[in-house]
């Protein structure tokens, strides 16, 4: 099993499940997939603020403490900082030159066998309708040169605890959550090329097509486009997206975000025709 539980961990595992347990319907899969022995990287997409909670929840119940990579901002806030730190949780800097201190923290707790999870995207995604954005290549990094397992997992419906950038949880009824842990990626062939970017590209292009394969079998439909990428698609920022949910909850009282048709937030998104996500310029 990677990694051990620390008492002041198990504390923070035992509250932290509590609005888990109290705010949602869980179905969990795949749990027989994630390694018994060493260490291993779970690379997962992100939906919601809430979905970090689900993902603790998924990995603990399995028996999996977790280490997970984290934008240094939540270090800063009082109390929690000091919690995350307490839990072994990894500060990320990004565009800075401690940016390389996360890697070598995940690489050096990989090989000492423990469970490193990863937001692929970076952050939460952008894509109005929820699918994943273009992966970053850190996880990817982190396993080719530690040269341990990576399971992509897939997650649905945290957001309808609390929508993405929202601010209030909904805490009427429990909702349904999807964590489905899937089958490890065979990423040896690149293991004698770890530090060719050409092989993070690589690894990481696997580790897309199985998150987003895993997540139209969850939402049971096909995505409709290919991982918007933030270099070449305009994308609606924060602050639209949590102005246009407001006013799109506001219009549909009772209805949760998974209840969204592909394209229903787009009218009240305030972008113009030409930087619509729902038609991203498609590469060759």
């Amino acid at each position: 099993m990677a990694g051990q539980f620390s008492r002041f961990y198990k504390f923070c595992v035992r509250v932290a499940r509590i609005p888990v347990g109290a705010l949602t319907r869980r179905h969990w899969e795949g749990q027989e997939n994630l390694p018994k022995d060493g260490g291993f990287v779970a690379v997962v997409n992100h939906i919601s603020e809430f979905d970090s909670m689900t993902m603790m929840h998924f990995m603990t119940s399995a028996g999996y403490p977790v280490r997970i990579l984290c934008k240094e901002e939540l270090f800063r806030v009082p109390v929690l900082g000091s919690i995350m730190r307490s839990c072994g949780q990894i500060p990320v800097y990004r565009e800075s030159s401690q940016s390389r201190d996360a890697l070598a923290a995940a690489i050096a707790g990989l090989q000492a066998g423990e469970c490193i999870t990863v937001y692929g995207e970076g952050t939460l995604t952008r894509d109005p309708d929820f699918w994943p954005m273009r992966m970053k290549t850190g996880a990817a990094r982190m396993a080719l040169r530690a040269q341990v397992p990576l399971v992509p997992v897939v997650q649905w419906g945290a957001q309808d605890v609390l929508d993405r950038y929202g601010k209030h949880p909904n805490l009427k009824g429990k909702k349904d959550v999807w964590v489905k842990a899937l089958p490890p990626l065979d990423l040896s062939d690149l293991y004698e090329r770890a530090d060719d970017p050409e092989s993070w590209y690589q690894a990481t292009a696997r580790i897309e097509t199985a998150i987003c394969r895993g997540l139209e079998q969850i939402r049971e439909t096909k995505m409709p486009h290919r991982p918007l990428d933030r270099k070449s698609v305009r994308l609606p920022s924060k602050k639209q997206l949590a102005a246009a949910a407001k006013a799109w909850r506001a219009d549909n009282p009772g209805k949760l975000p998974t209840q969204r048709k592909p394209g229903e937030l787009d009218p009240y998104l305030k972008l113009d025709s030409a930087a619509a996500p729902s038609t991203p310029k498609q590469e060759g």
